[in-house]
């Protein structure tokens, strides 16, 4: 069966040919885009089209057999529902007439057909990348502030290191000016004794005078 066929087949259940033709071509192009765009379109007792991803391999040419590399690359993949694989296999038997062949969804999940089924995984999509970024940014917050943490504690203990250095070398100089004042303090003492020896030596060079003038 194609397209056309399928077209003709329920024509007389949707009231015409080209309302059969515009469902046909609506329900496909909902089921592609969902798939291109990576969501999965499921429909209960039918089966499921989704988006998978292959990855790089080596085949085989069927014609020379020789090794040929092939890229990645995405396909579509159909999984046909339990309902629809118990038909084909026979354990259940394909009802006749207008009877809907596959079992029935329930009521209100299949509201709004494949575009609802698309809007909720579009809406669960968009949900997780939002959780993710809210994750993402309170990392980076977290980082940044531990980051700023480290460096304020880098800066106070340099900061405290060179106060510390400071006070130390205050306390030296100050030491060392105590010394010198010291020194310059006890070295005219010196001086002054200095001076005051040989003022002994005149008193005793009068006293020799005098005698010789006495015995005269």
């Amino acid at each position: 069966m194609n397209k056309a066929q399928l077209v003709e087949a329920i024509a007389d259940k949707v009231g015409g040919r080209q309302q059969a033709a515009d469902a046909v071509d609506a329900v496909l192009d909902a089921i592609v885009r969902a798939v291109v765009g990576g969501d999965r379109v499921s429909v209960t007792g039918f089966g499921s089209f989704e988006k998978v991803d292959r990855p790089a391999r080596y085949a085989r040419n069927p014609q020379t057999g020789e090794r040929v590399r092939v890229k990645k690359t995405s396909v579509p993949r159909f999984r046909a529902g339990q309902g629809f694989k118990d038909l084909v296999s026979g354990s259940k038997k394909l009802p006749r007439g207008g009877e809907v062949a596959v079992k029935k969804a329930p009521k209100g999940s299949l509201t709004g057909g494949a575009t609802a089924t698309v809007k909720k995984a579009a809406a669960k999509k968009a949900t997780a990348k939002k959780a993710a970024a809210k994750k993402t940014t309170a990392a980076v917050k977290k980082t940044a502030a531990k980051k700023t943490t480290a460096a304020a504690k880098k800066t106070t203990a340099k900061k405290t290191t060179a106060k510390k250095t400071t006070a130390a070398a205050k306390k030296t100089a100050a030491k060392k000016t105590t010394a010198k004042k010291a020194t310059a303090k006890k070295a005219p003492a010196k001086k002054a004794t200095a001076k005051k020896a040989p003022a002994k030596k005149s008193t005793a060079r009068k006293t020799t005078a005098k005698k010789a003038t006495a015995r005269k």
